[in-house]
């Protein structure tokens, strides 16, 4: 395990869109390094970048065209050699996103593999044997090549999927899993991991990370098997790189498959999405609602068992949001959002922060872009003051990869520095709390002390630590005996006295 991962803070960028330096209207990666010391100054330690690999850009870069160079909007591949550099300079990690499972079908491996003559790159992708033969079970293309045969998607039209092989073939066209062809497919992508780390990487997020095997069991043993050669290989070539899953199956990711960390993701009705999201219904549910009806045990009952199961092997980690999810702003008010990210930080695990949620930044109501369609909306450019586009580039508005927003009390970083009690300077306070206490970080242990179905507040302990939490509007006590202990940090109002704990409305705690 990196030891790095302890005291890591992660900030997530979706290059396109934080800054512009070149007035294109699109971010870029000098502007990721101009801001590295604002990153630094709100406390983040480590950082993910979304694909930034060459890419005809049908699914915003989760379409790869070549692995091992940058699309040019970014900049060059020196560029982001310097990003690493400089970030390191800061005392600062930086993951880029691998997307293993498929490639833009502009790929060469792609181009190469839809020939009718036989070459090494023609398993590469998984094809039947003939035209008029489906891929039964799978989304599938045919028509589109010459070679005599349909290909297997992974999830749009323009992502061919890699070929790692299958679990347990069904067909004459299913490989399996040991045949050389699938073996070299694996062997790519490692080669593809090496070359990042070897020119100053520090490891990878990874997109769809239980897509590889096809036909795999339940317990995807196919899938961590290759993961578990993966980590093989980080262990002894590059012991300190790290890697993260999309997959929000963490018994599976990091007990099975290795991984140092899995993502508590957004899926309909589970825990996670209890805590912030819980609107479908037509009424808000979230726990973090002031006024709602949520229930901490919710995200406890699914969350416990995940965490007491992997904890000794990995981190399952907390997010303020990401790309794919929407902007907790859309139901939380700043107030709201502040009890929120007390949770988030304080919890075990990484945490990872959404670029702009530390200062609220708002889900947009804009057309999709590059396939990101309800996803759009947490994509827009970063707000960084009232200057033309938000500060994000000097382009004419319709110029921009997506319009800012343009209300008159849109959130801004200049705004938010100089706000004593604001949401920007809340995050600050919150990650140098976590920093400085070592009970606050990933791998403390954790215990829910105060848990009750429909009730508040949420009482729990990290090592030597209390943290208190009480998103509602009234006053609330907990029998919580921490007599003595002193209040390290706060928001709102609270006490510790005659075995209970109570917390003002909208307040957090956090005792010693």
């Amino acid at each position: 395990m990196p030891k790095w991962l302890k005291d890591a803070v992660f900030y997530e960028i979706y290059p396109q869109s934080f800054y512009d330096t070149n007035g294109d209207g699109i971010g870029d990666f000098n502007g990721i390094i101009e801001k590295l010391d604002y990153i630094k100054e709100l406390g983040c330690n480590a950082l993910w970048i979304n694909p930034c690999f060459d890419s005809p850009f049908h699914d915003a870069g989760y379409d790869v065209r070549d692995y091992k160079k940058v699309a040019p909007r970014y900049g060059t591949n020196n560029d982001l050699y310097r990003l690493f550099g400089e970030a390191h300079l800061r005392g600062i990690h930086v993951l880029l996103d691998l997307v293993p499972g498929h490639t833009s079908e502009e790929h060469e491996w792609f181009l190469e593999s839809q020939k009718a003559e036989k070459n090494e790159y023609s398993n590469r992708y998984i094809w039947t044997n003939a035209v008029f033969q489906p891929a039964k079970g799978f989304l599938y293309i045919g028509g589109e090549a010459e070679r005599d045969g349909v290909y297997v998607l992974n999830f749009f039209k323009s992502q061919p999927a890699l070929n790692y092989g299958f679990l347990d073939p069904q067909e004459d066209w299913q490989l399996p899993m040991d045949h050389p062809d699938c073996v070299a497919t694996r062997e790519a992508m490692k080669d593809v991991m090496r070359f990042w780390l070897d020119h100053g990487c520090d490891g990878f997020r990874v997109d769809m990370a239980e897509s590889l095997v096809k036909n795999d069991d339940e317990k995807r043993t196919g899938t961590c098997a290759i993961w578990r050669e993966v980590r093989e290989m980080l262990d002894k070539e590059y012991p300190d790189a790290a890697m993260v899953s999309e997959w929000n199956a963490p018994a599976k990711a990091i007990n099975q498959g290795g991984f140092h960390m899995d993502f508590y993701l957004n899926w309909g009705g589970n825990g996670y999405n209890s805590l912030m999201r819980d609107y479908d219904t037509g009424e808000d549910n979230s726990y973090f609602k002031k006024d709602g009806k949520g229930d901490i045990t919710r995200f406890l009952n699914e969350y416990l068992p995940r965490y007491e199961a992997t904890k000794e092997n990995g981190y399952y980690c907390l997010i303020t949001c990401n790309h794919d999810t929407i902007r907790p702003k859309f139901n939380l008010d700043d107030s709201e959002l502040k009890i929120a990210y007390a949770f988030i930080f304080t919890m075990p695990g990484v945490p990872f922060l959404y670029y702009g949620d530390e200062i609220g930044m708002r889900y947009l109501d804009v057309k999709t872009k590059e396939g990101g369609y309800h996803r759009t909306g947490s994509r827009t450019p970063m707000q960084w003051n009232t200057e033309k586009n938000a500060g994000f580039s000097t382009c004419p508005a319709d110029a921009l990869y997506l319009p800012v927003d343009t209300s008159p009390d849109a959130p801004n970083v200049a705004a938010q520095e100089t706000e004593k009690d604001s949401l920007f300077n809340t995050v600050k306070e919150l990650i140098a709390l976590r920093h400085r206490e070592e009970d606050l970080q990933a791998d403390a242990d954790f215990e829910a002390v105060y848990a009750e179905v429909g009730k508040h507040p949420f009482v729990y302990r990290r090592g030597g630590i209390l943290v208190a939490l009480n998103p509602t509007t009234e006053t609330v006590t907990a029998p919580v005996s921490a007599d003595g202990w002193k209040v390290i940090f706060s928001i709102g109002s609270g006490k510790a006295e005659d075995g209970t704990i109570t917390l003002a409305p909208q307040s957090c705690i956090v005792l010693k």
